[in-house]
């Protein structure tokens, strides 16, 4: 009796201890991330690599769900003023950090004063322009305290823009709306960022960074949803070479990758299926002209090189029609716009376009005896790689000479935002919200981040200024698109191709929802066995 008791026990113990193991088990999503992030401070952020990471790890007033609809974050409801210039946020009540402290408006108000501080060196901070003060504060003309934002009590925000802005919810979901921890970065400086030192408020916090390697997320207890994350700990892994990240994903080393080889589409259609995603994508993919340095600032030079790009046979043969000829640099479909000013070239055939393009290059004083030589500039990627050669073949009839130079994509773009000496410059901008305002602000006069063209034409600036306080809608798309108009016949960016994003996603993944936004929180998605 006592011996069979006692083996009854045993095993009562080995499965409660077996089924206590099994609750437990560790949920890791192992997730390809493109590129190294340069930065995790989200006021010194500029790339998407490094918003899926802080999106992860930070929540602002908005967020994105996973079909990349703007839905409430740490504001748990708003209100709006009748002229359109006051939104009075609502903060939840359960909002924590990792740490316990409570989230309170006045953690925001210290995150964009922070941001728009000159001595910040944020390259981003005209995203926020739209709150009142804000580029006057950040161009050094007014003091921080100045800045349109105030904590009514712990649990109220008011925001003052300057004029009504209808993208202005969404703006918020951005990686640099997302608040910081004030004692922790007053502690620490610019080293807040530390796996040892960082406090955040999202579904996840920072563990490890090892540079070329990975950064580790685990999930954030003190996160009010937290009781609906799925996911434990996230390994996000620089992906560059695409064709590599595909052998990790067969072999079964990633999840997910953000991206993957355009030659390769035919065979992930057809061994991969469903694993293989491709959906629409708000974003531009450009060669950057240096308008500063000669003779890429005569018109006549730009226009040559961008009239004898073949789009379509980018977008078909190289880009396996992962990718859509573009003729504009906003893309069809955004919000708040009529149809994009497209290049008056956009339909005349190649043949056309490349006699008038060796016209203008004969006009500009080059030919046989004097060939116009460039440099292509690119960050590394066999996709990046093929483009530059198919393109440098379609300026070869010109009598063009194209050189190339690669560099990882954190140099790359590094490179560019300080000014570095370039000809051509392959880029890509993803809408960070679905407005023409986020894509032809990039090239205003005084946009140090991100007009690497150096381009400077006061009428642009002045279109873009009138938009910026224009309350109706219609006059308002009709001035950005005087400004487009100006944008395409100047051409300091050339526009070759509208993205359409590709992903590989495990069988193993639930919730990645495809979304015009490429945008998949890890807090929606779990792993299934």
């Amino acid at each position: 009796m006592l011996k069979s008791s006692l083996r009854t026990a045993v095993l009562a113990l080995s499965f409660a201890v077996a089924g206590g193991f099994a609750a437990s088990a560790e949920m890791v999503y192992h997730r390809g991330n493109i590129a190294d992030p340069e930065t995790l401070d989200q006021h010194k952020t500029s790339t998407v690599y490094e918003a899926n990471i802080l999106r992860d790890l930070y929540e602002g007033l908005m967020a994105y769900n996973a079909q990349a609809e703007v839905v409430p974050g740490v504001a748990e409801s708003w209100t709006v003023s009748d002229d359109g210039a006051v939104y009075t946020f609502k903060l939840r009540e359960d909002a924590k950090w990792s740490n316990g402290d409570p989230v309170v408006a006045e953690d925001f108000v210290f995150s964009l004063r922070r941001i728009m501080k000159p001595e910040t060196g944020a390259k981003y901070a005209n995203i926020l322009y739209p709150i009142k003060n804000a580029e006057k504060i950040n161009n050094g003309e007014a003091l921080p305290d100045k800045l349109g934002v105030k904590a009514v009590d712990d649990r109220t925000l008011e925001v003052t823009l300057e004029s009504p802005t209808p993208y202005f919810l969404e703006l918020l979901t951005h990686q640099t709306g997302l608040p910081v921890h004030p004692a922790t970065v007053e502690k620490h400086g610019k080293d807040f960022v530390r796996p040892e030192n960082i406090v955040s408020n999202g579904a996840y916090v920072l563990k490890e960074f090892v540079p070329n390697s990975h950064v580790k997320a685990v999930k954030n207890d003190a996160y009010h949803g937290a009781a609906d994350v799925k996911i434990d700990t996230v390994f996000y892994y620089p992906t560059e070479d695409h064709s590599a990240a595909l052998r990790r994903f067969q072999a079964g080393e990633l999840h997910s990758n953000g991206d993957a080889p355009a030659d390769q589409a035919k065979w992930m259609r057809e061994n991969l299926g469903d694993q293989f995603r491709v959906a629409p994508y708000l974003g531009i993919y450009y060669y950057a002209v240096n308008m500063s340095k000669k003779p890429f600032d005569d018109l006549r030079v730009r226009r040559a090189l961008s009239m004898a790009i073949d789009r379509e046979y980018l977008a078909q043969e190289i880009w396996s029609d992962g990718m859509v000829a573009g003729y504009s640099f906003v893309p069809p479909g955004i919000g708040n716009y009529n149809d994009p000013a497209f290049a008056d070239y956009k339909d005349m055939s190649m043949i056309d376009r490349e006699e008038e393009a060796m016209k203008l290059l004969t006009e500009a004083g080059f030919g046989p005896d004097k060939p116009l030589s460039l440099e292509i500039r690119y960050n590394t990627s066999d996709d990046h790689k093929r483009t530059a050669v198919a393109i440098a073949d379609m300026w070869k009839p010109l009598g063009v000479e194209v050189s190339m130079l690669n560099t990882d994509t954190k140099t790359h773009y590094a490179y560019l935002r300080d000014k570095g000496d370039f000809d051509v410059a392959r880029a890509g901008w993803i809408g960070d919200y679905s407005d023409p305002q986020n894509f032809l602000f990039m090239v205003e006069s005084d946009n140090d981040g991100f007009n690497y063209a150096n381009y400077d034409n006061p009428e642009y600036d002045s279109l873009m200024d009138q938009a910026a306080v224009e309350t109706d809608l219609d006059k308002r798309a009709n001035l950005l698109k005087k400004a487009e108009e100006l944008f395409m016949r100047d051409l300091p960016f050339i526009p070759l191709l509208y993205y359409g994003s590709r992903a590989l996603v495990s069988d193993k993944l639930v919730g990645w929802e495809d979304n015009i936004q490429h945008v998949h929180p890890t807090r929606f998605m779990s792993i299934k066995e």
